[in-house]
């Protein structure tokens, strides 16, 4: 393994890119620094790729252009030792926070308590990286999970022959999964026939591989249960390509504009997502770093709360977009988790 200081040194050449934030005079009325402006803060990601991961982006760069935050952003490659080096580098930087998106929590605890050491604050999404001292956001992932399972005992009772997409290692599918495991327990007719699942730069088609293999040796399954969106769409992907989209039901978690369009489709096998906005997500993560640089009171745990979503209830609203689903449903385009009077809120 690279020693610390040849990571040190290899980690000036990772590029990120430079979001400038929306004022050169800081923010009327916030606490130091904040009423200074030009707050340096790195997002550091694990995967940048699927529509998930770049709306979450897009949330945070609005909520830091309007805390007059100069906000990093490392791009995710879905490489540890990678994601190491750029958390290294915003060391370097002399940032003020770091925001870290996603991770193998066991190939960061030792350069996150670097930061820490140095009194950079740190909020960590979807990584568990047990420190008392890292607020953790997070989806609400077992009342994810949990709603989408609802749905699926609704559509199709509590007896039937299931595939589950899964990946252990990260911290929301590894939430997801204790609650499919306790829906297993509860509910003896329903027999998981096959395990599966791929995290990488081609989540989607690496998954539509397995699920062709996976559907063609179990023609008796009859719900997938994909709890993430890249996941779902790699099945459907699958279904269609082997012509039995109209056997197969697949509920998943999370939701993009191109999700939207995938669900309401005709003849769509994907009949079900559970969601929170990736966008106010992504504006969370800032809000509750923007808090800890303040040094203002910020929750250990940082829940945003999900929305179910139905294909049913998509088509019957009319919605095709993200836009149009955080317009017609109010609760998916805000939160008020991780929030001040001086911090803007109306960002979308």
């Amino acid at each position: 393994m690279k020693s610390l200081a040849r990571l040190a040194l290899s980690a000036a050449v990772i590029p990120f890119i430079f979001i400038q934030g929306a004022k050169a005079d800081g923010l009327s009325g916030a606490p130091a620094p904040f009423d200074k402006g030009g707050v340096k803060v790195a997002l550091i990601s694990y995967i940048s790729a699927g529509d998930f991961f770049q709306a979450y982006q897009a949330g945070a760069e609005a909520q830091a252009k309007a805390l007059d935050i100069d906000l990093r952003i490392f791009p995710g490659r879905q490489d540890a030792a990678e994601q190491r080096e750029q958390i290294l580098q915003a060391i370097n930087l002399g940032v003020s926070g770091i925001v870290i998106d996603h991770g193998l929590p066991e190939s960061l605890g030792d350069v996150v308590q670097q930061a820490l050491d140095k009194g950079i604050k740190v909020v960590a999404f979807d990584v568990n990286l047990n420190n008392p001292k890292i607020p953790q956001v997070e989806q609400s992932d077992h009342e994810l999970a949990s709603l989408a399972l609802e749905q699926v005992v609704k559509d199709n009772g509590n007896s039937f022959n299931a595939g589950y997409v899964y990946v252990a290692g990260f911290a929301p599918l590894d939430r997801r999964n204790e609650v499919w495991d306790k829906f297993k327990s509860d509910n003896k007719g329903v027999v998981e026939k096959a395990r599966f699942g791929n995290v990488s730069d081609t989540t989607a088609t690496s998954t539509a591989d397995q699920a062709k293999a996976v559907l063609t040796a179990n023609p008796d399954i009859s719900v997938v249960f994909a709890p993430y969106d890249e996941f779902a769409r790699g099945v459907k992907l699958a279904a269609n390509d082997l012509g039995i989209a109209s056997k197969l039901k697949i509920y998943s978690a999370d939701v993009s504009t191109a999700d939207i369009q995938e669900i309401i489709e005709e003849g769509s096998p994907w009949v079900a997502t559970v969601a929170t906005n990736p966008a106010v997500v992504g504006a969370v993560s800032i809000r509750a770093a923007a808090l800890e640089i303040a040094g203002q009171t910020v929750p250990h745990q940082i829940t945003v709360k999900p929305t179910l979503l139905t294909q049913e209830s998509l088509r019957a609203a009319g919605v095709k977009t993200i836009e149009e689903l955080a317009e017609k449903i109010p609760a998916f385009s805000t939160s008020d988790a991780a929030t001040a009077s001086w911090i803007p809120d109306k960002l979308f």
